[in-house]
């Protein structure tokens, strides 16, 4: 299952740092989305209902840490778009990636090999 966009942008701050709490995901977002703090926590509550996230709680305050791998959800996502939006079928050049801050060099190659897997899929 690929995550909503507003779920993308939670997956990506907790990527970079987890387990995060409710107010902490939500102050990061809050200019991108225009939220309530509810709306973000409705969000995380249909995040975990989904697997996206896990749920854990330390005394009164809940923590979420991703569940779904980076490298693999990215490329999905990326795949997606190339096929929907450019109707692309072949892989997606990996260096199209090389200065994302969202993936270091060691998951360049993972990447590669899933998107070419993705597209290898997709033509059988």
């Amino acid at each position: 299952m690929q995550p909503t966009a507003p779920e993308l942008e939670i997956l990506k701050l907790l990527w970079q740092n987890q387990p995060r709490s409710a107010r902490d995901l939500h102050d990061e977002i809050e200019v991108q989305f225009h939220w309530s703090y509810s709306s973000t926590r409705k969000t995380l509550e249909r995040m975990g209902e989904k697997g996206l996230v896990s749920i854990s709680s330390q005394g009164n305050k809940k923590l979420y840490t991703a569940q779904v791998d980076k490298v693999k959800t990215l490329a999905s996502y990326a795949q997606d778009f190339a096929r929907r939006i450019f109707e692309l079928d072949g892989p997606l050049p990996v260096a199209m990636f090389a200065d994302s801050k969202l993936i270091d060099d060691g998951e360049i190659a993972d990447l590669e090999k899933l998107l070419k897997g993705l597209s290898d899929d997709k033509e059988a």
